[in-house]
């Protein structure tokens, strides 16, 4: 499977065409910078992305009510996660065995949901472990920030 030939355009463009050049090396690893190889960190981001995208699809704006978090109000105003600090939920980590099929599946997938994710109503919302009830920019926010700072461990990982 190669890249796509079909182009999204979402507020994730630049990090997903990233994650697609990274899939190659996808066996790469550097144990003084990760304990998982480069092909974790992307099915994580993919698997946030997309598992966030249908929690907020399902979600019902009318319930959302506005909430403030601590940790959420750090992290986007540093605009990073400080590395090794959270745990991934169970929803979002990787299987043993990481496809690289797999992986340029749930790309695909990446990109449909991101770009979707623009027509979701303002208040359309998920529940983050850490950062509480999160609407549709604090969520667009977040996306940035986490996919970002586990690219930034992928480069650091090839360098």
């Amino acid at each position: 499977m190669t890249k796509s030939t079909v182009s999204y355009s979402s507020f994730l463009s630049e990090q997903l065409n990233e994650i697609a050049t990274h899939i190659p090396n996808r066996d790469s690893f550097n144990l003084k910078v990760s304990k998982v190889p480069v092909a974790w960190h992307l099915d994580h981001s993919l698997k946030t992305i997309n598992s966030i995208f249908r929690a907020m699809e399902s979600s019902d704006p009318e319930l959302f009510r506005s909430n403030f978090s601590v940790s959420r109000f750090f992290v986007y105003a540093y605009g990073d996660f400080p590395r090794g600090y959270a745990k991934a939920p169970r929803l979002v980590l990787p299987p043993d065995n990481i496809t690289t099929k797999s992986l340029y599946r749930q790309l695909e997938e990446a990109k449909v949901n991101s770009s979707k994710l623009e027509y979701l109503h303002t208040k359309s919302h998920f529940k983050h472990p850490y950062f509480n009830v999160i609407d549709k920019d604090q969520s667009k926010r977040f996306l940035k920030i986490h996919t970002r700072h586990h690219l930034k461990i992928v480069r650091d990982i090839l360098k």
